[in-house]
Formats: C-alpha cells, sequence, structure tokens
C-alpha cells in the first residue's frame, strides 16, 4: 500500500479514537457513564497487558524459541486465577486511600516517605524506556512491511523519522486526553474506553490472520500439526530453570507494570469487576495465543529465508495478495503499540508530577500551596513529562538501532519494574517492613538490574566497555555482568533475575530488621496489613494550629473551587455548624489528606497540610493505639474517641451559639437605641415644623421649605417602616410572589444600574461573563433583582480597594443558577462572618451603613422564599457572596 494511504488509515483510526474518548468523557462528566462501567470494559481495559510484544513479537518469539512464548501468558493467568486475592488487597488499598499510582501505594504504605516514591518513579520510568521504544519499534517496522509493497505514491520516510513522527502524534494524544483536568481519583474514562475498543480490534486482527492462516492458506487444524510435527518447533526442549523464571517474570509484572496498576487498581470502579476479570482476562489471553504457533510455523514454512519472523502476522497475508485482512492486521498492531504508549505515558507523568515536579515546587516556593494555582502547575507538570517519557522511549530506540528481537526488550523492561514486587508484597503483607529496608532493596535491585540486564542491552562498548563484559568491573571478574559472583553458564535473563531480585529481598529484609519504622509508618503499616478488616488505626493527625480558611484556600488551588467549597460545607455541616469553615478537627484533616491525595499523591498532600497545621502529626497516643493488638483495647478506645469527639463538637456548637448570642444580644441592644433614634429625630422633626406651620403668619417661601421637610422626614420614616414590615412578611412565610420567565442577564442590568446610586462618586471595575449570564429563570424577577441590588450597592459602599473591583460569576448545574458577587476588598472578618445575615447587624458605624443593618437579613428570607439560598464565600480574597436559585420555581415550592 502506498505510504500516504497507509498514513491516511492510521490517521483515521486515531480520530475514530478520540471521537470515543471525547464521547465518553462528555458522559462521565454528565455522571452518565452507565454500561461504561461495567466488568466488560474492566476487562477489555487490562488488555493494555497485550502490547506490540504479544501481538508482533510472540509470533516471533514461537519461530525463535518454540512453546517458551507461553510463558508471558501463563504468569498473568497465574495471577488472576490463583492470586485474585493478592488483586483485591491491591484495589481495597486504592480505593480506600486514594492511590493514584505504584510509586503513590509504596510512598503511602512506608510513611508517606516522598523519598521512595521518587525511587519507585525513576525505576518505573527507566525501565519503562526500552518498553515504549519495542511500540516504536514495531510500529516503524510495521511501516516498513507494509509501505515498501508499492513503490508508488508518496516515498516512505526512513525509519527514524517514521519513528519520531509517531512519538509526537502519541504524545499529543496522550496530553490532549490524558490531562485535561485533574480528578480526585486520576481515572481517565475515556481513554479506558478508547483501549477497550483497542482490545477488540487487535484481538479481532489477530484471530482473522489466525483463521486465514489455518483455513485459508493451510488445509485446516490437520494439516497444521503436521507442520508443525514437520517443523523445527518440534525439536524445542523445555528448559524448566528458563521456563520458571520467565512464568514468574511475567506474574511479577502483571502487577507491577505502571500501565497494569493504573487500569487494574487506578482505573477501578468496583471492586467486584475483578471477579469477572479473574476468568475473563485468561480467557482474553488465551485467544491471543490460539492462533501464534500455527502463523509462525506457516510464516517459516511459506515466506523466504531470513524474513523478520517478528512481522509474519503481517506479511504472510501480503504474500497471498490479502491486502483487506493485512490492513486489519497492521490497525491491529498499531491499536497495541499505541494502547500501551498512552496509558504508560500517563502513569509515570502522575507519578514524576506527584513525586517529583510538585514536592520540589514547594520546595522552593514555601508558601506555593497556600498561594498558587497548583492545579495549573500540576497539569504542565503531566504533559511536559509525557513528551519526556516518549522522547526517552525514542532515544533508547535510537541508541540501540532497534535491531533487537521485540520479546528481548520486552524481557528488559519486565524485570525492571519487578524490581519493585519485594517491597510491595512486604508492604502488604509484613508490619515489620520499613522505609530503610524498602529503600535497600529497591536501590539494590535495581542497580544490580541495571548492570546486569539493561545496560548490557546496548551491546559491548556502547554503555558498558567491552573490557567491563570480559574482565568485570574494575578488574574483577566476579562483577562481570552476567556472571556476577563467578555463575558462568546461565541464560542472561534468568541470571539476572536471580541476582537482582535476591539481592533486592536481602537488602530488604536486612534493612527491616536492623532498623526501627517510624510512628507513621508502623499506622500505615497496620492499616495497610490489616485493610480488610476496617483497622486502619486511630486518626493520624492532632488538633493543630490551622487556620480554617488557610485550608479551604488551599484546597480550593488543588481541587477546584466548587469541589473544595462543597468538601468544606459537608464537614462544616457534619459538625453543626454553618457555612463554610469547619473546625480542623483531626478527622477533618484525615478526609482533606485523602482528597488531596487523589490529585497530588499522598506523601505531596500531607506536606503541604503538614505546612499549614506546623506540627508533627503523630501523639504518644497514636504509638500507643498502634502498638496495642487487643481487639477490645481498640474498640474500647474507639468509643472513648467517638464519644469525646461528640462532646467536643457540642461544647463547641455550645460556645458558639453563646458567642453567637452575646454578640447579637449586643447589636439587639445598639439597635434599640439606634431605632429609638432613628424614630424619634423624624418625629421630632414632624412635630416642630408642624407646630410652626399651624401659627400661619410665616412668609410662603418658609412654608414651602417647611413642608418639604416634613415631607423628607416622613418618607424617611416610612422607609423604615416598610423594611421591617417587609421582613416580618418574609420570615411569616405570607409573601405573595409573582413568577414569571425573567432574564438573568436583565436582571443584573438593573441591578447594576440602580446600585450607582451608592456612593456614586466612586468609579468600580465590574467583571461579567455575558454570555453564561443568558439564562432564562422562572422565579420572581423584582424580588431577586431586590437582592442583586442590596449585594451590589453593599459591595460599592464597603469595598475598601484603592481600585474596587465586583467579579459577577454566574453558573448552572443540576436544576440550579449559582451567582457570586466577589470584590477585591479585604472582605468580612472571620469572627463578623456568622452575624451578617442576622437582622440589625452592622460591621461599621451607623453613619457609614445608613441603614438598620435589615439589608441582608431581608436577602436571606427572600432567598429562602425563592428556594434558594445565600451565603458568604470564604477564602476568595475579597468580600463574596453566593446566591443559590432554583432554575425553576414551581408555586408549590413558594
Amino acid at each position: 500500500m502506498p505510504f500516504n494511504l497507509l498514513v491516511f488509515a492510521c490517521v483515521l483510526y486515531v480520530v475514530f479514537l478520540f471521537a470515543v474518548a471525547f464521547i465518553v468523557e462528555r458522559r462521565a462528566q454528565a455522571g452518565r457513564l452507565g454500561w461504561l462501567r461495567s466488568p466488560l470494559v474492566y476487562t477489555l481495559s487490562l488488555s493494555i497487558y497485550c502490547t506490540a510484544w504479544t501481538f508482533y513479537g510472540a509470533v516471533g518469539y514461537a519461530a525463535r524459541s518454540g512453546l517458551e512464548f507461553l510463558t508471558i501468558y501463563f504468569g498473568p493467568t497465574l495471577v488472576f486465577i490463583g492470586w485474585w486475592w493478592l488483586l483485591r488487597k491491591l484495589v481495597r488499598i486504592g480505593r480506600q486511600y486514594r492511590v493514584t499510582s505504584i510509586a503513590d501505594l509504596i510512598s503511602s504504605r512506608f510513611g508517606k516517605s516522598n523519598t521512595l516514591g521518587v525511587i519507585v518513579t525513576i525505576i518505573a520510568v527507566v525501565a519503562a524506556t526500552p518498553y515504549i521504544a519495542l511500540q516504536l519499534q514495531s510500529v516503524v517496522l510495521s511501516f516498513g512491511v507494509f509501505a515498501s509493497t508499492e513503490p508508488d505514491g508518496i516515498a516512505p520516510p526512513d525509519p527514524a523519522s517514521t519513528a519520531i513522527w509517531v512519538a509526537v502524534g502519541l504524545a499529543l494524544f496522550t496530553i490532549l486526553f490524558g490531562t485535561r483536568n485533574l480528578d480526585a481519583k486520576e481515572q481517565h474514562h475515556g481513554i479506558v474506553t478508547a483501549i477497550a475498543v483497542e482490545a477488540v480490534v487487535k484481538l479481532v486482527a489477530l484471530l482473522a490472520v489466525g483463521c486465514f492462516v489455518v483455513w485459508g492458506i493451510a488445509d485446516g487444524v490437520g494439516d497444521i500439526i503436521a507442520r508443525i510435527d514437520a517443523a523445527d518447533l518440534s525439536a524445542w526442549q523445555l528448559q524448566p530453570g528458563r521456563w520458571t523464571g520467565l512464568i514468574f517474570l511475567s506474574a511479577a509484572a502483571v502487577i507491577t507494570l505502571p500501565r497494569m496498576f493504573q487500569v487494574m487498581v487506578v482505573e477501578n470502579d468496583d471492586e467486584g469487576h475483578l471477579a469477572r476479570a479473574s476468568w475473563a482476562f485468561p480467557l482474553y489471553l488465551m485467544l491471543m495465543s490460539l492462533f501464534i504457533v500455527p502463523i509462525a510455523v506457516v510464516g517459516l514454512d511459506r515466506l523466504p529465508a531470513g524474513s523478520n519472523p517478528d512481522m509474519f502476522v503481517l506479511t504472510l497475508p501480503l504474500s497471498e495478495g490479502q491486502g483487506g485482512l493485512a490492513m486489519l492486521a497492521f490497525l491491529g498492531g498499531f491499536s497495541s503499540a499505541t494502547s500501551m504508549v498512552i496509558v504508560e505515558s500517563i502513569a509515570l507523568a502522575t507519578m514524576i508530577s506527584n513525586h517529583v515536579v510538585i514536592p520540589l515546587w514547594l520546595r522552593l516556593r514555601p508558601t506555593a500551596g497556600a498561594g498558587d494555582d497548583l492545579r495549573g502547575v500540576v497539569l504542565n507538570a503531566r504533559r511536559v513529562a509525557i513528551a519526556a517519557v516518549l522522547a526517552l522511549g525514542y532515544g533508547y530506540y535510537h541508541v540501540s538501532g532497534g535491531s533487537t528481537a521485540l520479546a528481548a526488550i520486552g524481557l528488559i523492561a519486565f524485570l525492571g519494574v519487578a524490581q519493585v514486587l519485594p517491597a510491595m508484597l512486604a508492604g502488604l503483607f509484613w508490619r515489620g517492613a520499613n522505609k530503610n529496608g524498602a529503600m535497600l532493596g529497591l536501590v539494590t535491585g535495581f542497580t544490580v538490574w541495571a548492570y546486569a540486564s539493561f545496560l548490557p542491552s546496548f551491546g559491548p562498548g556502547a554503555a558498558l566497555s567491552e573490557a567491563v563484559f570480559t574482565q568485570g568491573l574494575f578488574g574483577l571478574s566476579w562483577l562481570r555482568p552476567q556472571a556476577l559472583f563467578g555463575t558462568e553458564g546461565m541464560d542472561p535473563m534468568i541470571h539476572a533475575l536471580f541476582w537482582s531480585l535476591t539481592l533486592n529481598v536481602i537488602a530488604l529484609c536486612l534493612g527491616s530488621l536492623l532498623t526501627f519504622p517510624g510512628p507513621l509508618e508502623r499506622l500505615q503499616g497496620a492499616a495497610f496489613v490489616n485493610v480488610f478488616e476496617g483497622a486502619v488505626g486511630p486518626q493520624r493527625w492532632a488538633r493543630g494550629q490551622a487556620e480554617p480558611e488557610a485550608l479551604l484556600t488551599m484546597a480550593q488551588r488543588i481541587l477546584g473551587e466548587d469541589a473544595a467549597l462543597a468538601l468544606f460545607q459537608d464537614a462544616a455541616r457534619d459538625q453543626g455548624k454553618e457555612g463554610f469553615l469547619p473546625d480542623p478537627t483531626p478527622g477533618f484533616l484525615d478526609t482533606l489528606e485523602a482528597r488531596l491525595s487523589g490529585f497530588v499523591g499522598a506523601a505531596t498532600a500531607h506536606a503541604m497540610i503538614s505546612q499549614l497545621v506546623g506540627r508533627a502529626t503523630v501523639t504518644v497516643e497514636d504509638l500507643m493505639a498502634v502498638a496495642s493488638e487487643s481487639a477490645q483495647i481498640m474498640e474500647y478506645s474507639a468509643q472513648l474517641e467517638a464519644r469525646e469527639a461528640e462532646l467536643t463538637r457540642t461544647a463547641g456548637a455550645l460556645r458558639e451559639a453563646n458567642e453567637k448570642l452575646m454578640q447579637l444580644s449586643i447589636q439587639k441592644d445598639a439597635f434599640l437605641s439606634q431605632i429609638s433614634h432613628e424614630l424619634r429625630t423624624p418625629m421630632t422633626s414632624i412635630r416642630a415644623f408642624s407646630e410652626i406651620l399651624t401659627e400661619g403668619d410665616l412668609p410662603p417661601e418658609m412654608v414651602t421649605k417647611y413642608g418639604r421637610i416634613i415631607h423628607d422626614e416622613a418618607k424617611r420614616l416610612t422607609r423604615l417602616l416598610d423594611d421591617l414590615l417587609d421582613l416580618s412578611v418574609l420570615e411569616n412565610g405570607t409573601v405573595q410572589l409573582n413568577l414569571g420567565l425573567a432574564n438573568l442577564q436583565q436582571m443584573l442590568d438593573t441591578a447594576l444600574t440602580a446600585a450607582r446610586q451608592t456612593r456614586p462618586e466612586r468609579s468600580f471595575i465590574i467583571h461579567r461573563d455575558l454570555p453564561s449570564e443568558a439564562i432564562y429563570i422562572k422565579t420572581d424577577a423584582d424580588r431577586l433583582t431586590q437582592v442583586f441590588i442590596n449585594l451590589i450597592s453593599n459591595a460599592r459602599k464597603y469595598c475598601d480597594a484603592a481600585q474596587p473591583e465586583l467579579r459577577i460569576a454566574v453558573r448552572q448545574r443540576a436544576g440550579r443558577v449559582t451567582v457570586d458577587f466577589i470584590d477585591n476588598g479585604k472582605g468580612i472578618p472571620k469572627e463578623s462572618q456568622s452575624l451578617i445575615f442576622e437582622k440589625f447587624a452592622r460591621l461599621t458605624d451607623a453613619n457609614r451603613a445608613g441603614g438598620a443593618g435589615l439589608g441582608l437579613a431581608i436577602c436571606r428570607e427572600i432567598m429562602t422564599n425563592l428556594g434558594g439560598s445565600v451565603a458568604y464565600l470564604p477564602g476568595q480574597g475579597g468580600a463574596a457572596f453566593r446566591l443559590t436559585v432554583p432554575l425553576r420555581l414551581e408555586k408549590a415550592a413558594a
């Protein structure tokens, strides 16, 4: 096929995947995922294990090494059938602690150590590099096979250029759909569904080629068996040691590969999906491997000597003139490579941003957590990381020359990530394992793997000199990379597997036995090991000195404004408080840390809260509780803590209520004094001037002047009485609402015009988003406009900024409309925020306020009658009010 048509087919296929991912993302945002969250989609997403290695390389593996290729299928099958309990524990921990990556899991288990997270991240990135190179190499080889068969059309570029363009295209797709926004669970429903679609494509493609080979080229199953007997494959001899080692290696890889952890644990919506996957995923692997041997045997028999067996899946249909089938096989291989690269780069980018970039950012800018928009930093870090990961993969492909067999490259990557396995298993099942041991084991295993397997893969004289290969490091023969400690004659892969994992485990055990875990490690260890028992240990935060508003400000920078406000409002409500500022209790800090962990990882979230709490998080009581193994004592302790917490909450609520009553009493006394003055002053004027007018001998101009004074004082008195009457009617719920459709933008225009009469000498900058205000609301327009006028007038009256600004933000969600009024002044003091909606409450002197302090109280009652609410929004920089009103108010609700 001409190269240009081949590129067009690839672009068309990628556009199709774009459409699938986009539609699913839209449905996810609307909360309409439905069957897209089914066990079937979850199981198909696990097929990310089957990369170009298994699609193309398995056939080449079978052609070179007989049935040994089956080891890469047996390992995952044994894990999903026999180690189902391990996977369930991983998923349970991942969901309970909002784990975002395998580095986050290790870091969280061992005391939320970011150093461990960095080590695991480095291992994962280095180990994934050859694997990504493998995918690029497979795509380049398939392009070479297809494009070279047709001389017409655009001449195909050289393999290096093809690899670059493929890497760039994959980076763009991944950035577009993997880093569009931050999610608390780090789940990407659109990409997962696209991966599931690709799983179907590559399975159908491989089965179609297999059926064609068995019944199209050969004469059926009997003929295939005869060809196998006649081929060199029949002379293949089982090597028990290598066979066992490779099965173990593939079993370890399916648990520790970052992309497998991403789809298996992080993207898991329901723990029950694992039950379906425990038999469905092995079935998928069986179908993928069903025709590997027939394709290999027929390829060796029909194709010219010297043909690359890794490409038999493509070259066999092409040699038989089956262009359509070859195109299907090409898309299957393309799917295998792209799906792996996309998910792997997302997983690695999450690890890099959470454990390297954000901690470094916080260290360089200590106040970043409280002031900067970390969401943008996190997203940009992940975008750069995705590009860097793909660049590393291309670099390995370029340096290695792309000539090594696909299977050999894949095994090197498997062995690299398998170094995480000892620390992971020890963390899940051994409470005595600690951070020092895990760190020592990881560094030891990674070093041995790099020296014995990764660096030699570049070839003698490249990364390691030929002298090191033959004489050993520093001339020490027992340090030869493929004959460590004098173990000559072993298969290089098994040699590296044995020594790297053996030394890894020894270092882990020695480090854990010879050092003591920290308090937080003990807590996390108990929580992880006993996750099924619900024993998560005592609370890890003691009541610190953090200001709730500072915590809210930090949370908004990461979670987003709406999510943070909702979290804080729910917590305040649970504590029996109104508003958005709960007490920073240990339980609330735990909840907040868990939510932040979903975005930036456990270690970073812990460090950010520590900055604000400003103290160590584990108390002596915590250590005592961890040391206790008695379930009875733990239960008794938990009951006491619950009672103490309840008493604390009750006492806090009573204290706040008492303080509020005292302040209201003061306000009321002040009001009575003020209202007496307000009533007496106009009445005195009216009486005095009326008496003067009754004398009857005044000039006409004096009569006019005194009459105007009497009229103005009467208006003032009437306005005050109207406010009191209006408030009384609203409070009694007897107000008559005039419901109808009203344009929100017009109501805001009217309110802004009317509010200009308040301090008209001030120049006020208004920020509005007019398209978002184009909403028709069924409500009482006059009453709602009255609330708008009051809030805008208050901003004009009290905003003390040199260049005052007011931002009006409108959002529509779930049948309700939210309108925020936020100015750039110094805001309302915390101690006054709970009083501003009370009657007669004024924050300044009466002369500046110019009223009796009934405006916000009337606003609150109006909003209640309109089925909505108005509340003060803390943490916005200035004074901010959020008004919520139903999109359609029915008369029954009125």
